[in-house]
C-alpha cells in the first residue's frame, strides 16, 4: 500500500502531463516545418528580420550569429548575442522570421530591463542546483529516513518550478514584441502574420508543457513524502 499513491499519481497526473509535453514538442516541430515552406513576400531572412526588430526598438550592440542544430535558436545575455540555427538565420521563410524576431524580443527585454527576465536570470544558479540535486536528495532522504534532506530536495525542486513559471510571461512577452516589431517594420505582410503567430504559439506550448510536467512531479513528490 505504501507505493499505491506513487503509482496512481503517476498514471493520472504525471503521465498525462508528459504526453502533453510530447505533443507540444511535436506541434512546434510540425508548425515550423509547415511554415518554413512559406517564403516571405519581401525575401527577408531570419537574421535580417532580427536586425530590423532590434533597430525598430532602438537596441544596438547585439550580435547575430549562426549556431548548429535545429531549433537551437536563443539569446545569450552574457555575450549579448542572438544565436540562430542555420535554417533560421539564412532562410527567408515566415517560420524563420517569426523565430528570429522572438529571439530579438528577448534582446529587447534585456535592453529595457524587463523585470521577469531579470528575475529569471537571478534564480538560474539555484535552478541549476535544483535540477541536478533535488531528486538525489529526495531519494537519499527517503532511503535514510532523513526528513531534512527530503525537505531540501523538495525546496530545490520547487525552485525549478518557480523558474519555469517565470519563464512563461518572458516567452509570451517576447513573442508579442516579435509580432509587434514585424508589423511595425513591415517585415511580414498582414497575411503572413497569422502564420508567424502559429509558429510562436506552438513554441510557447513547449514551455507550458514543461511547467505542467514539473508541477505534476512536485505534487507527486509531496504526496509520497506525506504518505511515508
Amino acid at each position: 500500500m505504501l507505493y499505491m499513491p506513487f503509482d496512481t499519481l503517476y498514471l493520472v497526473l504525471v503521465l498525462p502531463a508528459i504526453l502533453f509535453a510530447i505533443w507540444a514538442q511535436y506541434k512546434v516541430k510540425s508548425s515550423f516545418k509547415k511554415y518554413s515552406k512559406q517564403k516571405t513576400i519581401n525575401g527577408m531572412t531570419g537574421a535580417e528580420a532580427a536586425r530590423e526588430v532590434l533597430r525598430r526598438n532602438g537596441v544596438s550592440g547585439v550580435q547575430i550569429a549562426r549556431t548548429k542544430g535545429n531549433l537551437t535558436d536563443h539569446f545569450d545575455p552574457r555575450t549579448n548575442m542572438i544565436c540562430l540555427s542555420e535554417n533560421v538565420h539564412d532562410t527567408p521563410s515566415v517560420a524563420a522570421v517569426g523565430i528570429a524576431a522572438h529571439e530579438a524580443g528577448h534582446a529587447v527585454q534585456y535592453a529595457n530591463a524587463y523585470i521577469p527576465i531579470k528575475l529569471r536570470a537571478a534564480i538560474i544558479p539555484i535552478t541549476n542546483i535544483g535540477s541536478a540535486l533535488s531528486m538525489p536528495l529526495i531519494l537519499l532522504g527517503i532511503f535514510l529516513e532523513m526528513t531534512g534532506l527530503i525537505n531540501i530536495g523538495i525546496i530545490l525542486f520547487g525552485a525549478v518550478v518557480v523558474f519555469q513559471l517565470i519563464t512563461l510571461p518572458v516567452e509570451f512577452n517576447a513573442s508579442r514584441r516579435a509580432i509587434y516589431g514585424l508589423r511595425r517594420a513591415g517585415v511580414l505582410d498582414k497575411n503572413e502574420v497569422p502564420a508567424a503567430k502559429k509558429v510562436l504559439s506552438a513554441a510557447a506550448l513547449t514551455y507550458v508543457g514543461a511547467l505542467i510536467v514539473s508541477l505534476a512531479q512536485l505534487i507527486r513528490l509531496l504526496a509520497i513524502v506525506k504518505r511515508r
